[in-house]
């Protein structure tokens, strides 16, 4: 009989997997895509540990030592980080490629048990195959300048804040807080408001005339008098002129000045050019451009092709494009536009005084993607930034505009009239990005010692401007001409003075609050180096030298924090207390009957009961549009806004009548549904339209 052969078992030994730790979900699904199956990507959801809220964290006797704690909220995830770490054979940190991500990655060594001398970091500018699988090629330890920079950041912030805040709460009201950004902020904003009110309007005239040559009309405007200018200060300085002028008599060409102008492509994106135009051209507020911009970035999901990033890290002060990218721009500009739109020396920007370069400018990941090849993949907001990052990058390769210019004066009895005219002769970049809507305004064909006639001659009575509040894109450009703050922070700064109350936006404009006159007053008298420029810009200097291992963080903190310190002890010793006067509403209590008072809280002004707290009613201040609830048909229609300030519209029977609309009802229904028809702002301007089907009309003006 046979022996019998034992089967052997081939056991397959479990092969253990990589582990890739970055900061959001949609980012690790993108990623583990590039890498395969021997990768695991987990996201860390932002930061892990942080400064307690409750109390300062900074041990200031044991040079400035931060004690660090995880977040609230935070233990699943770093139990189960800590869980796949074990099992994986390599840890990766691939946090965003800035002072941000370094410290996640830091901390996320910490609480891992990493070595962060060991090579373990991977850092990328862009979240496509080649990049991705590049950077692992590559690893890194982890930059302890760069995790210095952001902590003495953060040190700093945090003496700031828990210094003057508790002082805020004692002498003004509970829930105020102050931060070196945001201070200078607020200040800007109430500097300008201070200029609106003291501005003096000045009168000026201005005069435009039509004249004909060869039965041919183009306009000019009055410049001044025997070959100089000279300004219109009131209707005798008019008058002055007219009588000069006779207008049965032709006018002389007197000289033809034909120029040939180029005009230059606007540099890629940095995070402040991005916000800045986002919030001109499409209305975008800068928290939804940088998050929008985040979307982009992270990946999105392009159908078979999977999840694929579409731009480059979206925080940065740097215009300068890496060889690859500028290759396959001008290929692709020869191959679509013509060999004459591709820029042989595309433009290079100067790099701004304190601007960092650790990165590249926003551009697409690839510039053949272009906006209408992703028009099924993308949603409306994305669409509308990704076309304006795209058309930017792709213009700053491009050739410059050419126009021809024409300048021609007129003159009678030594009164000079001016015209301008303007051509396209070659449309170059503007054929991708138009910064503005521009007409050719083509004047005759006009030789000097020609004769033309006044056909008219209107004078215009003008006066003065004031400054113009800020918009979020003009307070960006002024914090960053003035070295304050840096790319990461514009954003949550003009969200923080919105949320407190400081400011509001006003048919987006900044105007400041009481509330926020009184903060900044109390930071004006007290900390003046919070709200010195210089002062700030120099620290944000010293912060970019400790990031490139020039300086030591704790010296730079000790010598903001022993003048400050005992500036913070001054004012809790001399600062008088600040009482906010309650206002008379003029209307009495609906439950005790006592008046109500107007008063100021977390989310703006609100009637409240005189009689608290022994009555603690209160009620928000509304205002009626005249409009019966075309719910209930009771009660009236009322303004009212969100904890967000925005504008709602509901019925004041609420919660007995449950209606709310962010659209304004107008009080008449839809002919074809009957249901209630609203006012609603569009691309044509302000439309009214059915809330129910697609009935709409034009507003009769």
């Amino acid at each position: 009989m046979p022996k019998t052969q034992k089967k052997t078992v081939a056991t397959k030994r479990k092969i253990k997997k990589n582990l890739v730790i970055v900061e959001s979900p949609s980012k690790a699904k993108t990623i583990e895509k590039y890498l395969g199956s021997r990768y695991k990507v987990m996201a860390s959801l932002g930061h892990i540990r942080d400064l307690p809220r409750s109390k300062m964290g900074v041990d200031i006797e044991n040079n400035y030592e931060p004690h660090y704690i995880s977040i609230r909220g935070k233990g699943d995830v770093i139990k189960e980080l800590r869980k796949e770490a074990k099992k994986a054979d390599h840890v990766y940190l691939a946090a965003d490629p800035d002072r941000e991500g370094e410290a996640i990655a830091w901390h996320l060594s910490y609480l891992l048990g990493l070595n962060p001398e060991d090579k373990n970091r991977v850092v990328f500018n862009e979240i496509t195959k080649d990049a991705v699988k590049n950077s692992f090629k590559n690893p890194r330890a982890i930059d302890m300048n760069l995790v210095d920079a952001q902590q003495a950041r953060r040190v700093l912030d945090r003496l700031v804040g828990y210094s003057i805040s508790p002082i805020l709460w004692a002498k003004i009201k509970k829930g105020l807080s102050a931060g070196r950004v945001q201070s200078i902020a607020l200040n800007l904003i109430i500097k300008r408001e201070q200029e609106i009110r003291e501005f003096v309007p000045e009168e000026y005239w201005t005069i435009d005339a039509q004249f004909q040559s060869d039965k041919t009309n183009f306009e000019a405007n009055y410049y001044g008098v025997d070959g100089k200018k000279k300004e219109l200060h009131n209707n005798t300085d008019v008058q002055e002129i007219m009588q000069k002028i006779d207008s049965n008599k032709p006018f002389n060409v007197t000289r033809v000045e034909p120029k040939e102008r180029k005009r230059f492509p606007a540099l890629p994106f940095t995070t402040s050019t991005m916000q800045q135009t986002a919030n001109n051209s499409l209305n975008f507020r800068t928290q939804k451009t940088m998050m929008i911009a985040q979307q982009l970035y992270e990946g999105i999901n392009l159908g078979r092709g999977g999840a694929v990033g579409l731009i480059t890290y979206m925080r940065t002060d740097s215009t300068r494009i890496s060889d690859i990218a500028k290759h396959e721009a001008s290929s692709f500009i020869h191959e679509t536009y013509g060999e004459e739109y591709a820029a042989i020396k595309p433009r290079k920007g100067k790099l701004a005084e304190g601007a960092q370069d650790a990165h590249e400018a926003i551009r697409p990941s690839s510039v053949l993607r272009t906006p209408e090849s992703l028009a099924s993949y993308l949603n409306k907001n994305q669409m509308k930034l990704y076309s304006l990052i795209w058309s930017r990058f792709v213009a700053s390769q491009m050739t410059p505009a050419i126009v021809d210019t024409m300048s021609v004066d007129i003159e009678q009895n030594s009164v000079l009239y001016r015209a301008k005219g303007s051509k396209m002769k070659f449309p170059g970049f503007t054929k991708v990005y138009a910064e503005s809507k521009r007409k050719d305004n083509i004047l005759p064909d006009l030789t000097v010692g020609q004769d033309v006639m006044l056909i008219s001659n209107q004078p215009n009575q003008h006066f003065t401007l004031p400054p113009a509040r800020y918009t979020e894109a003009t307070l960006i450009k002024t914090l960053e001409e003035n070295g304050v703050g840096r790319p990461s922070t514009y954003a949550p700064t003009l969200n923080t003075i919105q949320k407190r109350y400081y400011v509001k936006l006003v048919t987006r404009k900044f105007e400041p609050t009481d509330l926020g006159e009184i903060v900044n007053n109390m930071i004006v008298k007290c900390f003046p180096d919070i709200l010195n420029v210089d002062f700030t810009a120099q620290l944000e200097d010293q912060l970019d030298e400790i990031e490139e291992g020039q300086l030591e963080w704790i010296k730079v903190i000790d010598s903001f924090y022993q003048p400050f310190s005992k500036e913070v002890a001054a004012a809790e010793e001399k600062m008088a207390k600040v009482k906010i006067k309650d206002e008379p509403a003029g209307i009495n209590c609906d439950i005790c009957g006592a008046p109500l008072v107007i008063k100021l809280g977390r989310y703006g002004k609100f009637y409240a009961c005189s009689r608290f707290p022994d009555c603690r009613n209160t009620k928000p201040i509304t205002k009626e549009i005249g409009v019966i609830c075309p719910e209930c048909h009771k009660g009236q229609i009322i303004e009212r806004k969100s904890k967000k300030n925005r504008i709602f519209y509901g019925c004041d029977r609420y919660p007995d009548c449950e209606f709310v609309s962010w659209d304004k009802p107008i009080g008449r229904n839809c002919p074809k549904c009957q249901h209630y028809l609203v006012e609603k702002k569009t691309k044509k301007g302000m439309q009214v339209k059915c809330s129910h089907c697609d009935y709409e009309e034009e507003i009769q003006k």
